[in-house]
């Protein structure tokens, strides 16, 4: 999922537009932009892509000069036009929207918690529960509210907020999603990543801490207030290895470099005797070029890319991920026939697709193909946000890396150790819970099923 925010912007809503468009990578099953002119709400939002959904005529009706966006990737695969972000709430003490990136890990004890109440949901997602929580708080101000709903949950969020007169943005406590802040004429952008400020013109101007609320108001400075006294710098390596764009900077590392490195890492630590390598588009090219140069064996573009296909990990099905693997892969059968191919990836998280990659390159005359992958075997279930809550969605969960090779039908495989994660990034901090089980936040029994036998 991704969140943009404009302040203080005239045609706030055009610029949402664009933002949310460099953003699209992050969530392909739906979108929305609210905006406000200081007196009333004006929302549009559909199961669309951006282009799809927006036009010049319901841009000209988002009327006002702030606005905030949202790009849906479900991590549920729960889908309709309920879910769809912006959400806009009807309140006496004041209307607002609200857009969210991440997963509570306590949703549902605070979801029955609520009900329990009189609080009525209309969605699943988790995002409506922080606006029953602030709607709760019937005696206290508006950021009073949020601050306190926000020292409730548990888990990764990156909120967005807009009332008639200000935008908040809010960041969880161990950082666990991105979110920045830019400038742009004379107003303020915010956005889950900074690649969206190269695409309206705006100005990179830093990050939201974690455990912090920025609020903008018009006339003043930015205002910042930092709701709890314990926060960590544990950005989501997947951020990093698959979701961001390689022009986003996260945390002062820019993605590309990042990825680049984990390629020359890889090169080092386990050599292959090959004739070219080749990445998996798109997240994988910087780690295919990072392995080519530290090794001197050729990078080739040795498959191509069908643009108009989205990124298949972020499908809602198994089956719509296995369909655009076909769809969106072809072979360079010229560049691949009789060759020893070094296959970077950036993860290998249910083990399909890397299988159907490896025999299609093969199928072109592939005389070998040697897997490598940019980040250590996805053993545990992620709650913060990916869609990988289950043992059963993972294959190194039960398989180890010699299993895993056989599955996916590679000649050799080899899997980037963790601590070259953090050295990727001269990070000491990373969240690695996917890789090594050690979540920086308390995990609720409801979300896990802790019986599964696994090896690790």
């Amino acid at each position: 999922m991704g969140v943009l925010g404009v302040f203080g912007c005239k045609d706030a809503a055009e610029i949402t537009y664009y933002g949310l468009h460099a953003l699209q990578h992050r969530g392909q099953e739906g979108c929305g932009i609210c905006t406000t002119d200081g007196i009333d709400f004006y929302r549009e939002r559909g199961e669309e892509l951006v282009t799809e959904i927006f036009n010049e005529r319901k841009l000209a009706k988002l009327k006002g000069n702030c606005a905030i966006g949202h790009v849906r990737y479900s991590s549920k695969a729960i889908g309709g036009l309920d879910n769809v972000q912006p959400f806009l709430f009807r309140h006496h003490t004041g209307d607002f929207a609200m857009a969210h990136n991440g997963n509570f890990v306590n949703s549902r004890q605070l979801r029955m918690s609520l009900e329990a109440q009189g609080s009525i949901f209309q969605s699943s997602s988790d995002t409506e529960i922080l606006a029953h929580l602030m709607k709760m708080n019937r005696r206290k101000d508006r950021i009073d509210a949020i601050e306190e709903a926000l020292t409730m949950i548990e888990g990764a969020y990156a909120f967005l907020i807009l009332t008639n007169d200000k935008l908040y943005a809010c960041r969880d406590k161990n950082g666990l999603r991105p979110i920045s802040i830019g400038k742009i004429n004379g107003g303020y952008i915010v956005s889950s990543e900074t690649c969206a400020f190269e695409a309206i013109g705006a100005t990179f101007i830093r990050d939201v801490e974690p455990g912090e609320m920025v609020i903008f108001e018009k006339g003043k400075d930015p205002a910042s207030i930092l709701f709890t006294g314990e926060f960590s710098h544990k950005m989501c390596a997947m951020e990093f290895v698959y979701f961001a764009r390689p022009d986003s900077e996260i945390e002062d590392v820019n993605v590309h470099t990042f990825r680049k490195n984990c390629g020359k890492y890889l090169a080092q630590i386990s050599p292959v005797d090959a004739d070219l390598v080749v990445g998996v588009p798109d997240s994988s090219i910087s780690g295919a070029i990072g392995y080519a140069e530290e090794s001197g064996i050729p990078y080739e573009i040795g498959l191509i890319k069908n643009k108009y296909i989205g990124r298949t990990f972020i499908q809602p099905s198994q089956e719509l991920r296995e369909k655009g693997v076909r769809l969106k892969l072809s072979p360079v059968q010229s560049l691949i026939a009789g060759k020893r191919v070094i296959l970077l990836d950036d993860s290998i998280v249910r083990g399909t697709t890397s299988k159907h990659i490896i025999r299609m390159l093969k199928d072109a005359g592939a005389k070998e193909v040697h897997v490598r992958i940019c980040c250590p075997p996805m053993r545990h279930p992620c709650f913060y946000g990916v869609d990988t809550s289950t043992y059963d969605e993972l294959i190194s969960a039960t398989a180890d890396v010699e299993e895993v090779r056989k599955i996916i039908e590679a000649d050799s495989l080899f899997f980037l150790p963790e601590e070259y994660l953090l050295k990727a990034g001269n990070r000491t901090e990373l969240c690695l819970a996917c890789y090594n089980g050690k979540y920086p936040t308390h995990l609720y029994q409801s979300k896990v099923d802790f019986n599964i036998e696994h090896k690790f």
